[in-house]
């Protein structure tokens, strides 16, 4: 998944472009909405209202003319009126500087949930698999899969943004409820299981040093 960030302030850009990366994130990141407007589009827009020349106001303005892409804009603490008028120009959300890297990780999750079509459904349909999240069954062709809890949960993470990466922390985070900088032992023990059940191992992708994938078979 990819995420332009547009912030002109260093100090900000930086540890949050390296985050995002260390996250499984694909990051790009502009200081000027003249430069926003000319990169491609994202999958996700970080947008500072705040910029010299072209405001981000009008950034959000321009973007939505010819794009739905998700925009998520940053304000300062106290500037209400710019966070409404982001809003009513078609922002996905907003957060206020400054922020925790957590709790923007669970807005850009939050917003592309409801952008992407079927990740809020009780129904996900990755290739021949079918899961059904409020019934929690799994099933691959004509055949359900026998699942334990957490390899259910683990599977349903990765199936809700097929072909992106998911990091081993944000893993252990969302199934395990806990959070893990070492080894990561667990998730392996269940990625290798998940992976017999499934019938190929091709179904789950390993992306050295970041996370894991979930990529469609027929």
């Amino acid at each position: 998944m990819h995420i332009l960030i547009v912030e002109d302030d260093d100090a900000i850009a930086k540890p949050l472009a390296a985050g995002l990366e260390r996250e499984g994130f694909d990051v790009t990141r502009v200081s000027t909405g003249e430069d926003a407007l000319e990169s491609p589009l994202p999958d996700l827009l970080l947008l500072d209202l705040r910029l010299p020349g072209m405001d981000g106001i009008e950034v959000c303005r321009r973007l939505r003319a010819r794009s739905d892409v998700p925009i998520i804009v940053v304000t300062a603490k106290g500037e209400e009126v710019d966070r409404v008028v982001g809003l009513e120009l078609g922002a996905d959300d907003y957060i206020v500087k400054p922020f925790g890297f957590r709790e923007l990780l669970a807005r850009i999750h939050a917003v592309m949930r409801r952008a992407r079509p079927g990740t809020d459904r009780a129904q996900i349909h990755v290739g021949s698999l079918e899961i059904d999240i409020r019934g929690r069954r799994a099933i691959v062709g004509d055949d359900q899969l026998n699942l334990t809890t957490k390899e259910f949960d683990l599977l349903a993470l990765l199936a809700s943004e097929p072909g992106d990466v998911v990091s081993r922390q944000r893993i252990l985070r969302e199934v395990w409820d806990t959070e893990w900088f070492g080894p990561t032992k667990t998730v392996d023990v269940h990625v290798a299981s998940l992976r017999k059940k499934l019938g190929d191992p091709g179904w789950i992708e390993t992306v050295r040093g970041v996370g894991l994938r979930l990529v469609a078979r027929p």
